[in-house]
C-alpha cells in the first residue's frame, strides 16, 4: 500500500483511537437481539474478520411464521485494535444502538475519553447449532 509523505506525518501524530461497537439495526421491523455467545473477551487484540459474538433475532412479534422465528447474526470485526470494555454477556438482550464493545487502536490508550467513530465490522446470517461450542460432540 502507498502511502505518500503527508500521509506518513499525519499518521505519526496521530494517537490512539477509541472506537465503539453499537448494535446494528438487523432487520426493519426488530429493534432488539439476544447475546447468543460471545467469542473475544477484554485485553484481546482483534484483527479483520475475528468474531466477536452471535446474536439472536425474535420474530414471533413481526409475522406468522411456518417454522421457528428466530434467526442469527454473527458479528465480525473490520478494523484493527484491543477491546478494551465488553458491555455484554451471554443471555443479555440489547435495543438497537446500545454499546456493545468499547476498542483502542494503542493498548495503553485512556478509554474515559469520546470515541472518535463506530468500529468497522460486519454481520452475517448464520444457521446456529447449539452444539458448535463442543466440536459437535455431546
Amino acid at each position: 500500500m502507498y502511502l505518500s509523505n503527508r500521509t506518513r506525518h499525519v499518521a505519526s501524530r496521530v494517537s490512539g483511537v477509541l472506537l465503539t461497537l453499537k448494535l446494528p439495526k438487523l432487520m426493519a421491523e426488530v429493534s432488539s437481539a439476544k447475546i447468543e455467545r460471545i467469542f473475544a473477551t477484554e485485553g484481546q487484540f482483534l484483527k479483520p474478520g475475528m468474531k466477536i459474538c452471535d446474536l439472536r433475532i425474535d420474530l414471533s412479534a413481526v409475522a406468522a411464521h411456518d417454522c421457528p422465528p428466530v434467526s442469527f447474526f454473527r458479528v465480525a470485526f473490520r478494523d484493527q485494535g484491543w477491546l478494551r470494555r465488553l458491555n455484554i454477556a451471554a443471555g443479555d438482550t440489547r435495543e438497537t444502538g446500545a454499546e456493545l464493545a468499547l476498542f483502542s487502536t494503542e493498548l495503553d490508550e485512556a478509554i474515559d475519553g469520546t470515541p472518535a467513530r463506530q468500529a468497522r465490522f460486519t454481520t452475517a446470517g448464520i444457521i446456529y447449532q447449539s452444539d458448535w461450542s463442543n466440536g459437535g460432540e455431546g
